[in-house]
């Protein structure tokens, strides 16, 4: 069955999952062929049908996890004010701290409870600042960063695991090249100068209703092509919609991580691959803490469907869009505009 046959079968089923699978990547390095072929199969049954899926084996060293969580908990342990001289609306491409509140994903309701902290691509030592707007385009921009003095750890903890996320990232490409039927290194010359989003993020407990106009994050789609999601093990926050409109719960399972595409895939592939709206609420009643690496392609590319995703009965669904300034634009939508003196 061809690409666009099955992504039809589904649709016309009105596939609608109840649980996320869980993908072993011990063969994505694999040099035989067959076995990665195999494992592109599963990639695209989950994409196809479901948009999320959990891996295991993802090659991540547990450390390097563990030292970015106690990296990321030094950060928001600081004073509020010293926080919010690092505020993402003092940058133009929203690199910063994000107060609680200070952003809404979904517009129906009035603000997502946690506190988060975004930067992009940095070298860990001999940082040279941004990378330009030759590279980085409308998301241009350098990183802000506490003072060793007040997070002496934060730095190096946040980028050692935005590096090693963003390895796995380049892993991934070529498999998720294979399930569209396309040659392994179709996304090679889209995906060059890793344009990638990290954020750390604090939830705390929630005691209001789900049904309120404030919860952890709204009910939204990510921007990217994929993100890879570490969440905090035994606290369940994470939620997915499925086909019936049914929240299904995504737990953390011990030793995985997990990938959800985004809107760039969805638009690439003209929603063969499916971005699906997900959301969290944490009413654990302590403290959560997440951290997503949001893989996009090279800012400076264009969004253009895929030809084989897109057919006489399957015309394309999207309008061309630049992908840094597809990014821009939901980062202005989500926290306002930049301001200098914010």
């Amino acid at each position: 069955m061809s690409l666009l046959q099955e992504k039809a079968a589904s649709d016309s089923q009105a596939a609608s999952f109840s649980n996320i699978p869980v993908i072993d990547l011990t063969n994505i390095t694999s040099s035989d062929p067959t076995l990665r072929q195999a494992l592109a199969r599963e990639v695209r049954n989950a994409c196809i049908n479901v948009g999320f899926f959990y891996v295991s084996n993802h090659s991540i060293p547990e450390a390097v996890i563990n030292n970015g969580l106690e990296g990321t908990k030094q950060f928001f342990s600081l004073p509020l004010e010293s926080k919010m001289e690092l505020e993402n609306k003092k940058s133009p491409s929203f690199r910063g701290y994000a107060p609680i509140l200070s952003g809404n994903n979904n517009p129906e309701n009035a603000g997502d409870l946690h506190e988060g902290f975004q930067f992009g691509w940095e070298e860990l030592v001999n940082a040279k600042g941004a990378r330009g707007e030759e590279i980085d385009g409308a998301m241009s921009g350098a990183n802000q960063w506490p003072s060793e003095t007040e997070a002496p750890d934060f730095r190096r903890a946040a980028l050692t695991y935005y590096h090693a996320a963003v390895e796995l990232g380049k892993l991934l490409f070529p498999i998720f090249a294979l399930a569209l039927e396309l040659p392994e290194d179709y996304f090679e010359d889209k995906t060059r100068h890793s344009a990638a989003i990290m954020g750390v993020l604090h939830y705390p407990p929630q005691t209001s209703q789900v049904d309120g106009r404030v919860i952890g994050i709204g009910a939204h789609t990510d921007w990217e092509c994929f993100t890879i999601l570490w969440q905090e093990p035994q606290i369940q926050a994470l939620q997915v919609l499925n086909a019936d409109k049914k929240w299904i719960d995504a737990p953390p399972i011990d030793g995985t991580l997990v990938i959800n595409l985004g809107d760039q895939f969805a638009r690439w592939t003209n929603d063969v691959f499916k971005s699906t709206v997900h959301r969290a609420i944490n009413r654990s009643g302590v403290r959560r803490y997440s951290i997503p690496l949001f893989f996009g392609t090279d800012y400076n590319v264009k969004l253009e469907p895929i030809p084989s995703c897109v057919s006489e009965a399957r015309p394309p669904k999207y309008e061309v869009v630049n992908a840094g300034d597809y990014v821009k634009s939901r980062f202005q939508a989500t926290f306002g505009g930049y301001s200098a003196n914010a």
